[in-house]
């Protein structure tokens, strides 16, 4: 069995009186694909931020064995956290190479910077293609890749992706989730969070479904595929 990578117990959060996640527990495991699933509002971005440190929470949530109370957000990136937020969040007026430099920042392997360039290139042809065009000109499937991209150059052992499907095609969604059994198959763990359930319940591992705040359903991705709750709230019926 691997060992617990990260590790979430009776997480709390709050927005001023509402409080949006009341006491959630799971685990992801390293070299797994993780997915929280569930409708908008039942505290599954909350539980990113929380983990990025980007939000107040309560609880406890450790990674690598270290606790992550009151480690602000940049540390945590630099112990191995890469977050790829909703909605991309790229910078739009710098170009494609600057975007991905800029995720080097904390890294003391220097020398390695060139050679994760062409991982990421092999992974994303288009974005090489695109390496000095600005990112707020990209289509929107390609900021998605950059996003992602962005995320690997920071080398992170874990990587938290928010809505990764988001207003994109559905072959773009395949394309995407195709990038990120991939990435998971290279040796980096994976915390999704997807509305997208069918796709990320068939890439995940194991997975959780959210409702108001609580975890309501777990089990392996292939064991909630086939749960007649989950098909019927989820999946179409």
């Amino acid at each position: 069995m691997s060992d617990i990578l990260l590790d979430v117990q009776d997480l709390t959060i709050s927005y001023g009186n509402i409080r949006a996640v009341k006491g959630i527990s799971f685990s992801v495991r390293e070299g797994e694909i993780v997915s929280l699933i569930g409708a908008n509002g039942a505290g599954k971005s909350s539980t990113l931020r929380a983990i990025s440190g980007m939000v107040p929470w309560g609880g406890k949530i450790s990674y690598a064995g270290k606790s992550l109370k009151g480690v602000p957000a940049h540390q945590i990136v630099a112990m191995g956290i890469a977050q790829v937020p909703e909605g991309r969040g790229i910078f739009g007026s710098l170009t494609v190479k600057e975007n991905l430099t800029l995720a080097t920042w904390q890294r003391k392997d220097k020398a390695a910077i060139p050679a994760d360039f062409e991982r990421v290139f092999t992974i994303f042809p288009r974005l090489k293609e695109r390496i000095n065009q600005l990112g707020g000109t990209l289509s929107g499937g390609e900021q998605q890749m950059l996003a992602v991209a962005r995320a690997l150059m920071s080398r992170g052992k874990l990587m938290l992706l928010d809505e990764p499907s988001m207003g994109l095609a559905p072959v773009l969604v395949r394309e995407i989730f195709n990038v990120i059994t991939e990435i998971n198959h290279s040796g980096t763990t994976v915390l999704l969070v997807e509305q997208n359930a069918n796709m990320a319940l068939r890439t995940a591992d194991h997975a959780y479904v959210l409702e108001t705040g609580l975890i309501n359903l777990s089990g392996t991705g292939v064991e909630l595929l086939g749960n007649p709750q989950v098909k019927e709230a989820y999946l179409g019926g």
